[in-house]
Formats: C-alpha cells, structure tokens, sequence
C-alpha cells in the first residue's frame, strides 16, 4: 500500500471546489452505512437527505467526480464509496503523528475512526519527560525532542496539534520544518504556515459559542411572540369616561 508521502488527492488538480470537497466526507459517511446494510443502489434524494444536504447539490457534487447515476436505479453504492474514498486519498495509507498528548490527544489517539478511514497513528508526541515511554492507546509516547526524526522514519505529511494555546505555533513550525503539509489544529489559537501548507481548525469552544448565540436568539423570539400577544379590549364606557375633559367630551381630533 501507498504511504502518505507518495502523492497527494487530486481533487485540487482536476478543479474540484473546496465546498465540494468539505461535503465528500459527508457522503462517504452515509455510503459506508448503506454499504454495511448491503443496500446496492441509492437515488440522489435519499443520499442526500442521509448526508443532510439537497440532492441538487449532491447531483452537482458528483458531477466533478464524473459520476452521474443511472436513470431510474441511482447510484451504485459500493462504487460511489470506492470512487469518493480515491478522490480522498483514502485508498492509501496516511501516518499520523498527534502533539501534545494531554486528555484531548489521548482521547483522539484512542479514536477507532481514524484507522478505518486510512489514517494510521505512526506516533504521539509530549512535551512532557514524564510522559515520554507511557503507553496511550498501545502506542509508546516520545518526546517532542524527537519530533523531526519521528516525522522522517515514517514519512508522515499529516500532523496533528493538541497542545495548549501557546506551544501551538512553534510546534506547527517545527512540523513544517521537518516536511509535514497538512495539520489538523485543535488548539485554540490562530497558527500562521507558509504557502503549501494546510490547516483545518477544530476548537470545540467556538462551536459552543455559535450554538448558544442560536438558543439566546431562539429565546428571544419567544420572549418576543409572549410580548407582541393583542391587548385586551378595554370596556367601552371607560373609554367614553376618558375622554371627558374640565370642559367637557375631548373631540376625537382637536381643531388646529
């Protein structure tokens, strides 16, 4: 099998859209799950609503991969899974190396899904002498002072960053020194690489954010609907007793 090292997907190269590409992963998902249930077909409606998407766009998406269905049968399930998992690069073998290896890199290194999809966790990496020689998910932890080896014996392009906040940066340096393209960002901070070099950012905190600012807007417009409810009638013998003024009845338009 390919390593990591060999090539690089060609989704850029044959002018596939990023919004495309953010949307395959989503796709794969729902094809594996219908794969499993060894369902062989699958029309553009009901993979797109498993993928959480409209089927025009699915219909659109597929149509950079040059896959365009059968009239009246869909799509061939172990095909689509074949043919998006090679748009990936997922047929060949990715070594992986976590940094920082706190609760959060523990908890990624023991993630069964990274294996799965291709993706082989060659070493994790502490900046921590006591934690160098731990076993964490069957795997021995090494020191960061030997990141740079680490990253050339076993011919590791993707990197991912689960340090604090302010070790981020130089870490990231370090990994793109040492010939890593591609890093996976759960810090929470911003990180600065050169051209050529791709960052996906995972910070928990901010989704948290975007969803409560949804629930205090969703609150809002209940507190909204309660207060905008019709006021009640007032009795009309009252009204005609406000409108008695020193001088007698107040005109409903007073003279200029």
């Amino acid at each position: 099998m390919a390593t990591g090292r060999t090539h690089r997907p060609a989704t850029r190269s044959r002018g596939i859209p990023e919004a495309t590409v953010a949307r395959l992963p989503l796709y794969l998902r729902a094809l594996t799950a219908l794969s499993e249930r060894s369902v062989p077909t699958v029309s553009s409606e009901e993979l797109a609503a498993a993928a959480g998407v409209n089927s025009a766009k699915l219909r659109k998406d597929f149509s950079y991969l040059g896959s365009y269905g059968t009239r009246g049968v869909g799509y061939d399930v172990e095909y689509l899974v074949y043919q998006i998992s090679r748009e990936l690069g997922l047929t060949q073998d990715w070594p992986v190396v976590i940094v920082g290896i706190g609760n959060l890199g523990a908890a990624l290194a023991n993630y069964g899904g990274f294996a799965s999809r291709g993706f082989r966790v060659a070493a994790l990496i502490d900046a921590d002498p006591a934690m160098a020689g731990k076993p964490v998910a069957g795997i021995a932890v090494q020191h960061t002072d030997e990141l740079e080896h680490i990253i050339e014996d076993n011919g590791v392009s993707i990197g991912v960053i689960a340090t604090p906040a302010g070790a981020a940066q130089q870490v990231c340096e370090r990994l793109v020194a040492a010939g890593v393209t591609s890093i996976l960002n759960f810090a929470p901070t911003v990180l600065s690489v050169p051209d050529g070099v791709d960052v996906r950012k995972v910070d928990l905190s901010i989704e948290l954010q975007i969803l409560a600012f949804h629930e205090q807007r969703k609150a809002g417009e209940e507190t909204g609907h309660e207060s905008a409810a019709p006021a009640p009638v007032a009795d009309a013998g009252a009204v005609e007793a406000g409108r008695k003024g020193p001088d007698g009845d107040v005109p409903a338009v007073m003279p200029a």
